[in-house]
């Protein structure tokens, strides 16, 4: 309808155009020649306006009998040049004039009918044209419709079907067109979805269904969350010592719900990995070791599990066996020190003599009723470590007085052993805010382990010194040292870095250790094999 309606547009515009080109400018023409005439014997010049305007008449001759009319013109104009003044001729030319303007005029009509005519003739066939198409256009209206919904509904109701796992569902269209490639591609996707369903999606599930079960079982607290800290899942346990439950919180960001969660603020610390937390369940006081984990996937964290480890049977083990060795020890102790008492006496003279055999047999029980009393004392001290039950009393003490206690308490022993120490105590070295029986302990403590492990006749280094805010206390041996292996773990409870015959039951230095850190203070190890140790430990200035 659109080409018709452009072609019978050009049509009437090119017949429009010959009228205008062909007749009327030759009108134009030949009115302005007769204009010219008029004034031709009174002013010369027309004489130009004239000759031009029969030229271009001359080059538009369009019409039957127009060219005859234009050389007549042209005969008697040439005339008139010679003849100026002659009526005949001006007369010739009028007529002339007339004959062109009446056959353009008769031509201008003629061409105006049939532009009439074939107008009216496009109009019809444009109105033809259009109430076929409109009526083409009705039929599709309702017809097209039901063409592409239905193909459509059915691929909607395939959908569906998938939606409630019916992988058997399948699509019917013979069309060829681009319905037909969705349904054939609809049923390749159905197909492979029933193959997935019967084959190791199956069982990956029921894995995935297994394990969700196992961590639900578990009694230890499991959060895991994405990588972006939003909840995936929480296992029972975590439900109840957070107060929280699963439905409620999946899918939120974890620092959001800390806000008003205590327990999950202190989870989402970074300084709260790998340590051991004190929460109230099962009405009871609980132990809980706290582990996080980051779940990597091709070297990427893509989230962590959270575990709250349920430590609480074995807190109550430990109290169990810290309260029986302290009760024990506690028994042992005072046996002990009869003992010992009892052979002192025997070995005094004034109760009466004894062979060399007996004496031999008395330093012997004494010995061994010594080592005993010594490890009751440890033993005593790490169950108080152990419970909580240091007793300190923390003043102010001249850092003097605490070397003097020690040495004079290992003085024997340096006898014995032919050993030298050599003091090294800085001049108005300040005094320490410590527990004067805590502090000596330790320092007494390095001193026997370094009497211990150096040769008979060696030499020992004792040095005091002050560091800014710190004293420290060191005690150096030149024994055979210590292996770096040994270093990271020798303050661990029942650590031996020596075998037995070095004596010992690795509770000194773990002792040593607590006793320093409860004092606010800081103990150090430097070693190097066949080079010997250094011992030290630092306490705060008084002020």
């Amino acid at each position: 309808f659109g080409v018709l309606s452009l072609i019978s547009v050009n049509r009437l515009k090119s017949e429009s155009g010959k009228i205008l080109k062909n007749n009327y400018e030759t009108l134009v023409y030949s009115n302005a020649m007769s204009a010219a005439l008029d004034k031709l014997s009174a002013d010369s010049s027309y004489r130009v306006i004239f000759d031009k305007n029969l030229k271009q008449q001359e080059e538009n001759i369009t019409e039957p009998g127009e060219r005859e009319s234009t050389a007549v013109a042209r005969r008697s104009f040439e005339m008139l040049k010679s003849f100026p003044a002659s009526d005949s001729l001006k007369i010739q030319i009028r007529g002339a004039l007339n004959t062109i303007n009446e056959i353009n005029q008769q031509a201008i009509f003629r061409k105006s009918k049939h532009a009439e005519a074939a107008a009216a003739r496009a109009s019809d066939w444009l109105l033809v044209i259009f109430s076929v198409l409109m009526i083409i256009t009705f039929t599709l209206a309702f017809n097209f419709p039901a063409v592409i919904n239905k193909p459509i509904f059915a691929l909607t109701e395939g959908i569906r079907s998938i939606g409630l796992k019916n992988y058997t569902k399948r699509i019917h269209l013979t069309a060829r067109d681009e319905f037909g490639e969705m349904a054939t591609a609809f049923n390749g996707m159905a197909e492979k979805l029933d193959e997935y369903e019967h084959s190791n999606l199956a069982k990956i599930k029921f894995e995935k269904s297994r394990i969700e079960t196992i961590i639900n079982q578990m009694r230890d607290g499991i959060i895991g969350l994405d990588e972006t800290n939003r909840v995936l899942f929480l296992n029972p346990v975590a439900e109840k010592l957070l107060g929280l439950k699963q439905a409620d919180i999946a899918g939120k960001y974890a620092p959001d719900i800390a806000i008003k969660n205590d327990l999950m603020r202190t989870l989402m610390q970074d300084n709260s990995r790998k340590q051991e937390l004190k929460i109230f369940a099962d009405n009871k006081e609980s132990y809980f070791q706290l582990d996080v984990f980051d779940v990597i996937d091709n070297k990427s964290v893509i989230g962590e599990v959270i575990i709250l480890r349920n430590v609480t049977p074995f807190h109550e083990l430990s109290d169990a066996k810290t309260n029986f060795i302290a009760t024990v020890s506690h028994e042992l102790k005072t046996p002990i020190a009869s003992i010992k008492i009892s052979t002192q006496l025997l070995a005094d003279q004034r109760i009466g003599p004894v062979n060399a055999e007996q004496k031999e047999l008395v330093e012997s029980i004494n010995g061994d009723a010594s080592r005993l009393l010594k490890i009751t004392s440890e033993l005593l001290n790490m169950s108080q470590i152990e419970t909580g039950q240091i007793h300190l009393k923390i003043e102010s003490i001249m850092s003097a007085e605490i070397v003097e206690q020690a040495v004079d308490t290992v003085q024997s022993l340096l006898l014995e052993k032919n050993i030298t120490l050599i003091q090294k105590i800085e001049p108005s070295v300040p005094a320490v805010m410590a527990d004067r029986e805590k502090a000596s302990w330790v320092l007494i403590n390095f001193l026997t382990n370094a009497l211990k492990h150096s040769e008979q006749s060696g030499t020992i280094e004792l040095t005091v010194e002050s560091r800014e805010e710190v004293v420290r206390f060191q005690v150096r041996d030149f024994g055979k040292g210590i292996d770096q292996k040994h270093i990271g773990k020798i303050f661990d409870r029942y650590y031996k870095v020596f075998d037995e015959s070095s004596g010992g039951n690795g509770l000194g230095l773990a002792i040593a250790k607590e006793f320093i850190e409860a004092q606010h203070g800081s103990i150090y190890v430097e070693s190097e094999p066949l080079k010997g140790s250094a011992f030290s430990f630092e306490l705060t200035r008084a002020s």
